[in-house]
């Protein structure tokens, strides 16, 4: 009878220790935090002249990694994969990624740091000039974004998907599409390069609402989320995202 409470007893033991091994635990364990971004949306992430990936959220999350006493890797991907990919190929990502209930349902959020709206951006003298107008249209997108969901709702549209801003930009430019969809910043950053021949024109006039930008974590990961968090708090308070927000965005 010992014996057989004894083997029962090591038996549920082990159970315990296997199930312990296989639980998934925060990645704040880790020396190095894996990021993924895309590197494709100006001036919150591009490719600099070194090749490497640069941009207010490169900046933002190097300095959340040096408060929580990490290293920062930075993975260049396609947007489209980057919330599929946390909790296996990367420890969480920074794209300039809108909160959204659907993408609430995978992966935690942290606090926003970063609120931001979409553009329309527009052939000089076009005649679209309100919602309505967007309706049959030809618009330019990319992949995965709010712009993206935004363009398949609006009835009769064509939408045509990149997995660059750019390339929808220059199609743009070539007269392939209407309009672009995308976030302000990179609009405005766009048509700088060519105001002679595109303007961005506010998204509010076309009835689009503001969107609210945060970085994206694994699932049930609180202790991530909470020292993400923190770190954010201080550094808004310290003065470093305004300073970053200067350097990279432009604005006070």
């Amino acid at each position: 009878m010992k014996k057989l409470l004894a083997v029962c007893m090591c038996a549920i033991m082990a159970a315990g220790l296997l199930s312990g091994c296989g639980s998934k635990g925060s990645v704040t364990g880790k020396d190095t935090l894996i990021v993924g971004t895309n590197a494709e949306f100006p001036p919150f992430e591009y490719v600099d002249d070194n090749g490497e990936p640069d941009g207010f959220d490169i900046a933002l999350i190097k300095a959340i990694g040096e408060k929580m006493g990490k290293q920062v890797e930075v993975q260049n991907m396609e947007f489209d994969s980057l919330v599929s990919s946390i909790g296996s190929k990367i420890d969480l990502a920074i794209a300039g990624m809108t909160v959204t209930e659907e993408r609430e349902k995978t992966v935690d959020f942290s606090d926003p740091y970063y609120t931001a709206v979409q553009y329309v951006i527009l052939p000089n003298g076009s005649a679209i000039a309100g919602y309505d107008d967007l309706k049959g249209s030809r618009i330019g997108v990319q992949m995965g974004t709010t712009g993206d969901f935004i363009a398949s709702e609006i009835a009769g549209s064509t939408v045509s998907r990149y997995n660059k801003g750019v390339d929808a930009v220059n199609d743009l430019l070539n007269e392939r599409l209407d309009c672009v969809i995308i976030d302000k910043n990179p609009a405005e950053t766009f048509v700088s390069i060519h105001s002679d021949t595109i303007q961005a024109v506010d998204g509010a006039q076309f009835g689009f609402e503001e969107e609210s930008y945060a970085i994206a974590m694994p699932s049930g990961d609180s202790q991530l989320v909470s020292q993400v968090n923190s770190a954010l708090k201080s550094l808004k308070e310290d003065g470093t995202y305004d300073q970053l927000v200067k350097k990279y965005i432009g604005e006070e």
